[in-house]
């Protein structure tokens, strides 16, 4: 009777998925931490307009340049050796509604979400938020100071896409279609000085600041034997960040942005807004 429970027990254990779990925790000089870090450019909840006295309600649409990693940045050195690089590339550029609330005491509210819809693999479901407060004159120099967050996750087929299930060198072969899974988590700090020119309908602006970035990178994939890889990748890392742009008014309502944000240790990337007031001028 024991001999066959013992059995039993063996033949359940082999018939179940086997799973390689494990917390890597790379250094900050890592490939798989410049990776997540260049990932977080673009994502930082950026200004994306200059500072502006008086800030009404506004509703806009901003598209930020995602940079791309090269292959050898994108193959892991420490939490998974021997990959081959990572599918970094899912998209040219990532588009994010926004929304401006002015509030009381002179504050302004930004705010964004990215539903959860797939496209070209990747699936966003992304919060990002800032609060901020302007000094100035309304016909001249303003300086804002600004808190900012991005959080949430993005879905897609990082660690084994397609091209790499159909690769017999590769260690996806044969498995099935990864659905990884990162999450920026960046919060930070900074200050911006905008001027007017133009007749005051455009408006440059220049500034800087501080970014805490904590990703986490989770895998999700089943190779052809049924082991199923969940190695999660966490780091953690402080970066100085600095910006520049300018707002152009259009018309009454309706305006345009452009921004270059860049952290000089990672990546540069560029937004473009547009966006319209809504209510009573």
């Amino acid at each position: 009777m024991p001999r066959i429970a013992t059995v039993a027990l063996v033949a359940s254990a082999l018939a179940a998925p086997l799973a390689a779990q494990s917390v890597c925790r790379p250094s900050a000089s890592s490939n798989e931490a410049r990776t997540l870090a260049i990932f977080s450019v673009p994502l930082a909840f950026g200004p994306a307009t200059a500072p502006e006295i008086l800030p009404g309600l506004w509703v806009g649409l901003e598209g930020a340049y995602l940079p791309k990693v090269d292959p050898a940045t994108a193959t892991p050195t420490i939490c998974r050796p021997g990959q081959g690089p990572l599918n970094t590339d899912l998209l040219f550029a990532l588009p994010r509604p926004r929304i401006g609330l002015p509030l009381p005491f002179g504050l302004a509210l930004q705010a964004s979400w990215i539903p959860p819809v797939r496209v070209a693999g990747a699936k966003a479901n992304l919060f990002g938020f800032s609060l901020g407060k302007s000094f100035g004159r309304l016909d001249g120099l303003v300086a804002a100071i600004r808190a900012h967050g991005t959080f949430g996750s993005i879905r897609g087929p990082i660690t084994c896409d397609d091209a790499a299930l159909a690769d017999p060198t590769s260690e996806c072969f044969q498995g099935t279609r990864s659905d990884d899974k990162y999450s920026p988590n960046i919060f930070g700090a900074d200050f911006s000085l905008g001027w007017t020119m133009v007749g005051g309908r455009l408006r440059p602006y220049l500034g800087g600041g501080y970014n805490r970035s904590e990703p986490r990178f989770q895998v999700n994939f089943t190779n052809q034997f049924g082991m199923v890889d969940s190695t999660r990748i966490e780091v953690n890392l402080n970066r100085g960040v600095v910006f520049g742009g300018a707002t152009w008014q259009l018309a009454d309502r309706l305006g345009v942005a452009g921004e270059v944000y860049a952290v000089p240790a990672d990546a540069v990337t560029a937004r473009l807004l547009v966006r319209a007031a809504i209510g009573p001028n």
